[in-house]
């Protein structure tokens, strides 16, 4: 998370939600609810990445890049 805190919260912030869902669906007592994983997973995978990303007002040599 080096220099690209707006992109690592969105991540993080998708990682919560997917996980949360999927929490939700589980424990909701409703029969006719089921978590989806794979949207789960798709969306935790998604947050990895961003959490990864480097911001566009970022410079390299500020990110460590270089």
């Amino acid at each position: 998370m080096k220099g690209s805190w707006k992109t690592s919260a969105a991540g993080i912030a998708a990682i919560v939600v997917a996980i949360a869902s999927c929490v939700q669906a589980h424990f909701d007592g409703d029969p006719a609810t089921v978590p989806s994983y794979e949207v789960a997973i798709a969306a935790i995978i998604t947050g990895l990445g961003l959490i990864f990303a480097r911001d566009n007002g970022v410079s390299s040599e500020s990110a460590g890049a270089k």
